[in-house]
């Protein structure tokens, strides 16, 4: 698994969201790409903008046992996975906002580093490695610009 908070890995990812156009389509699922960046983002937002509510202790318990390795683990995710609800974006997005938005995050996240994230509560999953911060963080990238073929 690549390190997201290298920042030559960071700039690599970076360069694969600007292959993206408002037109380019997604090999499979039913989101536009505008759209996935958002689902992207989301993840961000539970760390930085605190706009998603933590769910209640049976959820996360249950997110735990049942969600978490699936999530922080080295297997990829497979094609038409489902998502959680707060990941679902049904309305239009804006694909030059959703894109800047994605890459402040990417860079804030980088600069902040790895440290940073080592035992930090993540919104579901209780305190996370910096390994699994990193997996959860790349392997989702990379899922859905794989997604769009980039």
């Amino acid at each position: 698994m690549k390190n997201i908070f290298d920042a030559a890995v960071t700039n690599e990812v970076i360069a694969r969201i600007n292959q993206l156009t408002p037109e380019t389509k997604g090999l499979w699922g039913k989101m536009s790409v505008a759209q996935m960046l958002a689902h992207c983002s989301v993840t961000y937002e539970m760390i930085y903008d605190e706009t998603h509510p933590k769910p209640g202790f049976f959820k996360s318990l249950i997110m735990k046992l049942f969600v978490k390795n699936i999530v922080v683990g080295p297997k990829p995710y497979k094609k038409n996975s489902p998502t959680a609800p707060a990941f679902v974006i049904n309305d239009k997005r804006n694909f030059q906002t959703e894109k800047k938005r994605l890459i402040d995050y990417l860079q804030k996240t980088q600069e902040l580093g790895g440290s940073y994230f080592d035992g930090k509560e993540s919104n579901a999953f209780g305190n996370l490695t910096e390994s699994e911060w990193n997996i959860m963080f790349y392997k989702h990238l990379d899922h859905h610009l794989s997604q769009f073929a980039v």
